[in-house]
């Protein structure tokens, strides 16, 4: 999210944690302007694709603000915000791609 009230790093808002992009929480950008951080795409990569499960009511994922049946992660601290398997698994790919970013998807339990 982007909020209009801030400037500089406060500007850019993980939708679904609200805090501020920093170097060591990089982000990843959907339609207009939604963004998740690392850390919570951590939380949603292990909840949907590596236990599996998730939500799994039709919803409006917040990142590609399309109408999903798919299962998807809700934040427990934004129940408004919800993010699809399909939004997690590619915003995975591309912030593995980052090499600045150094981050890497969470293994299995």
């Amino acid at each position: 999210m982007h909020d209009q009230n801030a400037e500089g790093n406060d500007f850019f808002k993980c939708d679904f944690c609200r805090k501020s992009w920093a170097e060591d929480r990089p982000m990843v950008e959907g339609h207009k302007g939604s963004l998740i951080c690392a850390p919570c795409l951590s939380l949603a990569f292990d909840e949907v694709w590596n236990r599996p499960g998730g939500q799994q009511v039709p919803f409006t994922c917040t990142m590609c603000l399309e109408h999903r049946d798919d299962p998807f992660w809700v934040s427990p601290a934004f129940p408004d915000a919800g993010i699809c398997k399909r939004c997690i698994k590619q915003s995975v790919v591309m912030l593995e791609r980052d090499p600045d970013a150094g981050w890497k998807r969470p293994a299995p339990a």
